[in-house]
């Protein structure tokens, strides 16, 4: 299969970054989830406006750099700060950048599969913000770049336009063309991407479901058909509509339960966890997870500072974007202490 890759030339040059190399096959949809910040970051190095470090993209087995005109050509960008000529209509919008981009690609072709087919006399200006992102979806089908780029696609934006969108990065996908989503929602990160990663502090780790489990120890069994050795399985699992998300241990912050059921915390978002926090507390122990709260779970190796608010109020202070507080019981004090080597 052939293979599209990118990666920072600089990995870890802004802080929060990470590295960052990643591989997609030709026709292939991947997503990765991370903090806006670092989004933003990207975004800027990626469209060569960054004076830190910038992008390589390998295609068809050559290296171009972000900000080059070889990467424009080879790269679309649906941005959220895309600006439109608010002027022209629908179809002049569409006509421009077909003569742009020397398309072959007919106007109705690209109007219809973004359903703007019935609005070509419209005024850009008059369109909802809903169908402006589907018209600049409908001007990267004229350039045909092998990498689409996707910032927050389905961000505030109607449910319609969001099938519209999905289904022709579908019919895109079948032709050859590869996507990378980038976005902040692990809920957009399942729509947009068949393969996600999470971008932190720790770099590009591949988020693992049930269901791409499954599929790997099928191709091992298939490969290896010896008897298994003991094996200790220490990834904790939680739901994302209908996925299940298998975490490793050092990406959790803390876990929370309310109104019976665990919750856990990860670069500032909630995933309800199937497990109570009892035996999370038994799962956790070994990786430095302590039950600081009869209802809070804490990773100690994010914990920054201890803090005394009075003699029986102490809260725990996360080294997480979201600077998070957690309370700690006065009775789960002294464990702390003993932890620690502290009298």
């Amino acid at each position: 299969m052939s293979v599209i890759k990118l990666a920072a030339d600089r990995p870890g040059a802004d802080p929060g970054h990470g590295e960052f190399t990643i591989e997609m096959g030709k026709g292939t949809r991947t997503a990765v989830h991370l903090y806006p910040e670092v989004r933003q970051k990207m975004i800027t190095r990626l469209t060569g406006r960054g004076k830190k470090g910038s992008f390589i993209l390998t295609a068809d087995g050559k290296d171009c750099r972000s900000g080059s005109r070889t990467f424009f050509e080879k790269t679309g960008f649906l941005l959220l700060q895309d600006g439109h000529y608010e002027n022209l209509s629908v179809k002049d919008h569409l006509l421009y950048f077909r003569r742009l981009y020397s398309s072959a690609l007919g106007l109705e072709d690209a109007a219809g599969l973004v359903q703007l087919d019935r609005s070509l006399s419209v005024k850009v200006r008059d369109l909802t913000h809903s169908e402006k992102l589907r018209l600049r979806f409908g001007t990267l089908l004229f350039q045909a770049p092998a990498l689409f780029i996707l910032e927050e696609p389905d961000q505030n934006i109607d449910l319609e336009t969001k099938r519209i969108l999905v289904h022709a990065i579908e019919v895109l996908q079948k032709r050859g063309k590869t996507f990378l989503t980038l976005t902040g929602n692990m809920e957009s990160a399942f729509t947009f991407g068949e393969r996600v990663y999470r971008l932190s502090d720790r770099g590009l780790v591949q988020v693992i479901t049930e269901s791409a489990r499954s599929s790997d120890d099928q191709t091992e069994e298939s490969a290896e058909t010896a008897a298994e050795p003991d094996f200790q399985f220490n990834k904790i699992p939680a739901k994302v509509n209908e996925k299940i998300l298998l975490f490793d241990p050092p990406d959790i912050d803390y876990i929370e339960s309310h109104d019976g059921q665990s919750h856990i915390y990860s670069q500032g978002e909630s995933y309800p966890c199937v497990f109570t926090l009892t035996e999370l507390e038994d799962k956790l122990r070994t990786f430095g997870f302590f039950r600081c709260h009869r209802s809070y779970i804490v990773n100690l190796q994010k914990v920054s500072q201890v803090i005394t608010w009075t003699r029986n109020s102490y809260s725990l202070r996360l080294e997480n974007r979201s600077k998070s507080e957690i309370p700690l019981s006065k009775n789960k004090m002294a464990d702390l202490k003993a932890m620690l080597g502290l009298k």
